[in-house]
């Protein structure tokens, strides 16, 4: 199983790369599998695996995303 992370493109700093903020955390994640920085805009927001961007996603997408693994999170903490 393998788990993606959406973030938001915050600048395009090179060809194939890109700076993404995953809620206030910045990352440079390549965008080679998308086909390179001409694929993507700033505000983008996009799935992240391993360092690479795998896929874009809408704004709903990702804020769906993220509430589900914070609803895990608390699940865990309850656990806890």
């Amino acid at each position: 199983m393998c788990i993606a992370i959406p973030g938001k493109i915050s600048r395009i700093t090179g060809e194939s790369k890109a700076e993404v903020d995953f809620g206030g955390v910045f990352r440079e994640v390549s965008l080679d599998l998308l086909g390179g920085a001409s694929e993507v805009n700033v505000g983008d927001h996009v799935l992240v695996h391993v360092g690479y961007a795998i896929s874009v996603i809408t704004e709903e997408e990702a804020r769906l995303t993220i509430e589900a693994f914070d609803m895990i999170l608390e699940a865990q903490d309850e656990l806890i």
